[in-house]
């Protein structure tokens, strides 16, 4: 099943998972920049990033060029911000409503401080699916490597395959 990965990272932690699955399940990678620098430390990292999660706002995105109708599946990868994916992610999805029906969608959810059950249920909402082929859930995975991470990460790419 040709896969296609789009993500968003501000910290590395969800570039450096789509990094290391996207190459062992054949994936394409697409990752969505925001023209909108959010700040990636400190109050105000939470302030403005969890502020446009809770206005609902959608940055406008740098260019990007991808033909949804080579790919059957569309795995989204995204920090967990204001218990949601990121506002990126959702200028995503806008962008390519129609494209993006019918396809079979995993997630990956970086955090480092939960959320990532109820930013699942957003993403299902957002796509309009009921449910995931696969989902993974890490804690700071590149600044905070485990044993637990790297067999979350196992089962993910077995199960995508």
């Amino acid at each position: 099943m040709k896969t296609l990965i789009v993500y968003f990272s501000l910290n590395g932690n969800t570039e450096s998972v789509v990094n290391e699955i996207g190459p062992a399940i054949g994936a394409d990678i697409l990752k969505v920049v925001s023209e909108k620098v959010y700040p990636d430390k400190g109050f105000k990292k939470f302030l403005v990033g969890g502020g446009d999660v809770v206005a609902k706002r959608k940055p406008k995105l740098e260019p990007y060029s991808v033909d949804l109708g080579r790919y059957e599946r569309v795995i989204i990868a995204s920090p967990v911000w204001a218990s949601s994916f990121v506002p990126p992610i959702g200028t995503f999805i806008e962008e390519n409503r129609e494209a993006l029906k019918e396809k079979r969608f995993a997630c990956i959810f970086c955090n480092a401080g939960g959320g990532t059950e109820k930013a699942i249920a957003r993403l299902k909402a957002a796509l309009g699916i009921e449910a995931f082929d696969a989902e993974l859930s890490l804690v700071d995975p590149k600044t905070r490597p485990s044993d637990l991470n790297s067999e979350l990460i196992e089962k993910f790419k077995e199960s995508i395959i």
